[in-house]
């Protein structure tokens, strides 16, 4: 009997980064498991609501997606979420799995972890970034939330350091360090040249908007204002082949 697998990621709205960054890594799972079911799904009903309605294009939910894999009566599902961090998207597709299993207790569902997960996901992850550069600082943005899991960011950026980049720090839109704390960091090792990035799978409307724009609100724009010399460059972790490989040993694992 054919078994099924559920790539789902919170999503976006710009079609380049979502085949470069999600695309991309659906077609190495479908490439890795020809004889597999395998649909998309996004966490985000936003996102989903405004593609039907500005491009009439439709993707799934979870739910909807494990809808569809029981009309083609596949009871064996494996589900890889694309989330950086284990936060409340991860927690909310846990929770519609759990829903859709109590109302359908024959099938068995394996979950994989998000990026960031155990302490060896860390290391992959540094070492996947390839950072030869050790001179000019380089500061990620990642997405960030109130969750407890906004601490990853904090590991990750000491993982960095154990492994003898001092140069690298990562702050956060919505979590807990922003890039008001990372300045006085950059100030204090007498750094001048910024090579800016984001720590998101899709370089989306964080990336483009509130990280590399000309607002003055922006990373780039609080950068430039405080003395320094900013390169801004728009390339989500779903677009390298490191990351892509760290989701799919996730995948390999529940599968194995």
């Amino acid at each position: 009997m054919k078994k099924g697998i559920i790539v789902v990621s919170f999503g976006t709205t710009y079609e380049e980064t979502r085949k470069l960054c999600i695309e991309s890594i659906e077609n190495k799972i479908r490439e890795e498991y020809r004889d597999y079911l395998v649909l998309r799904a996004f966490t985000s009903q936003m996102v989903i609501n405004k593609l039907k309605k500005r491009d009439n294009y439709r993707v799934d939910n979870p739910k909807e997606a494990l809808e569809k894999i029981k009309e083609e009566n596949i009871k064996e599902i494996y589900i890889q979420p694309l989330h950086v961090i284990p936060g409340h998207e991860y927690e909310k597709l846990l929770g519609q799995i759990e829903d859709f299993l109590e109302e359908n207790p024959s099938f068995s569902i394996k979950t994989g972890k998000p990026l960031l997960y155990e302490d060896l996901d860390y290391e992959k992850v540094v070492d996947g970034l390839n950072l030869s550069d050790k001179e000019e600082g380089i500061v990620f943005m990642g997405h960030g939330t109130d969750h407890e899991s906004d601490i990853a960011y904090k590991k990750l950026e000491k993982t960095f350091r154990d492994k003898s980049y001092e140069n690298v720090f990562i702050g956060t839109v919505e979590g807990e360090t922003t890039i008001k704390d990372i300045i006085p960091n950059l100030k204090s090792q007498s750094i001048k040249n910024i090579n800016l990035r984001p720590f998101m799978l899709v370089a989306g409307d964080h990336a483009i908007n509130d990280m590399a724009s000309e607002e003055e609100d922006s990373w780039e724009s609080i950068l430039k204002s405080n003395g320094f010399s900013v390169k801004s460059y728009i390339k989500g972790l779903g677009e390298i082949e490191a990351i892509q490989n760290i989701y799919l040993e996730h995948l390999e694992k529940i599968i194995d």
